[in-house]
């Protein structure tokens, strides 16, 4: 979703090193991981400030010096990614809004290839998501993605974001799966944080979430900037 600039981040790179062998779950984040988050940087930081200042006849720069505080209030807590939360506070009808502009949401290079990949390995494949579930709909009826899933699972149905290491714990509850043979690919460094505290075995960070965006690698978790990287 909105996002605010990731710390601790170098140009030296942290090279992932396991084998497949070794894996056999592989759970996967959605918005930057997956599919460009230049649709959501575009959506939060300039579409939507927008319309709000046509609501409020302010300038689009003053709209989004509010909306950046405002969405920071509830940073990494689920709020962050709720439409509903955010139709009601800003009084902008947010799915219509995301429906107007999805012809910017689209899948990173390889996925699809690493995917495929994944299945003719034997992996179980999850998608692990904070997107609310209206996102979640309109992003896969844009892409055609969730058929690749053995399931797919928005934080609201887990009932806290990613950020929390308690989510993980109730994860494995839902899908039965074992921690020390799991891999998680996220482009937020707090997630793939939590879930270390958690006890995930193997961590991927995405360094390049957006097509608009330098790579930025991670300084505490192993990078790639696409998923050809990791079907050697």
């Amino acid at each position: 979703m909105h996002s605010v600039p990731p710390e601790n981040m170098l140009t030296n790179k942290i090279e992932p090193h396991f084998n497949w062998k070794d894996v056999t779950t592989v759970l996967l984040d959605m918005d930057g991981t997956l599919l460009d988050k230049h649709f959501d940087d575009y959506f939060w930081e300039q579409y939507v400030p927008e319309h709000y200042s046509l609501l409020h006849n302010i300038s689009i720069e003053e709209a989004r010096g509010r909306l950046l505080a405002t969405y920071k209030k509830v940073e990494n807590t689920l709020a962050w990614t709720d439409l509903n939360h955010w139709s009601q506070e800003l009084g902008l009808d947010i799915p219509d809004l995301k429906m107007r502009v999805d012809h910017l949401i689209d899948i990173h290079p390889y996925v699809l290839d690493f995917l495929e990949f994944c299945k003719e390995k034997g992996k179980k494949l999850f998608l692990v998501t904070n997107a609310h579930s209206k996102t979640l709909q309109i992003k896969l009826q844009k892409t055609a993605i969730g058929s690749w899933f053995d399931r797919i699972v928005c934080s609201e149905e887990v009932g806290l974001p990613k950020e929390v290491p308690e989510f993980w714990n109730r994860l494995e509850e839902m899908l039965d799966y074992s921690p020390g043979t799991t891999m998680l690919a996220d482009d937020t460094e707090k997630v793939l944080a939590s879930a270390a505290q958690y006890g995930m075995g193997y961590l991927v960070y995405v360094a390049k979430p957006s097509s608009k965006k330098e790579v930025a690698y991670s300084s505490n978790f192993p990078s790639i900037v696409y998923f050809n990287e990791l079907m050697g």
